[in-house]
């Protein structure tokens, strides 16, 4: 990251890593099942430069390289909740992002070069295309969940450097002004 530096602390809230691709196929027959004895919902995940997490459907394809880990604000699943008017708050390994951050709009880093230090050193992305929602939403989150996610379903990014990442306070370091433009989470609302 050249230049100025903004740093933010956040809240990793979330973190993924699943060896299958489980939405495929029709939503209408539902997700396929997690492999046997598979934790996709992990407390940290290991990041190598230019292959992904490891341990993860997407984890060194190349067709994938540039779109190997997939972030989102869990502020967007909230969104979801009280745009549909959701009593229950909607589960973030539904979204199948591997990182869901609370504190930032997420999707405000797309084209950004970005760093998450979650205590045991920075680990550098560069983020590239929408994680755009997909029909599937509508089954795993709640019906009306895939258009009340357009313009937020995260940012699909390419890892730069190797690190690990771990739940909680995490800080959050973009170049100067995209922090500021995007301000709090709260403004997704």
């Amino acid at each position: 990251m050249g230049g100025a530096v903004t740093t933010r602390e956040v809240e990793i809230v979330h973190l993924l890593a699943s060896s299958l691709h489980r939405y495929e196929g029709r939503p209408a027959d539902g997700p396929l099942p997690a492999r046997e004895g598979e934790i996709e919902s992990r407390e940290s995940i290991e990041v190598r430069a230019h292959l992904g997490v490891v341990g993860d459907r997407y984890f060194g394809r190349p067709a994938h390289r540039r779109a190997a880990v997939t972030v989102m604000a869990v502020e967007s699943l909230e969104h979801v909740q009280f745009a549909l008017g959701l009593d229950a708050a909607l589960d973030p390994a539904a979204a199948r992002r591997n990182i869901v951050l609370r504190g930032v709009d997420v999707d405000a880093l797309r084209g950004v070069e970005f760093s998450l230090d979650a205590g045991l050193g920075p680990v550098l992305f560069q983020g590239h295309r929408p994680a755009n929602p997909c029909a599937w939403m509508n089954v795993t989150l709640a019906e009306g969940a895939h258009k009340a996610l357009r313009g937020r379903g995260g940012v699909r990014c390419e890892p730069l450097t190797d690190g690990t990442l771990r739940l909680g306070l995490t800080l959050l370091r973009a170049p100067d002004g995209i922090l500021d433009d995007v301000g709090s989470a709260a403004q997704l609302f």
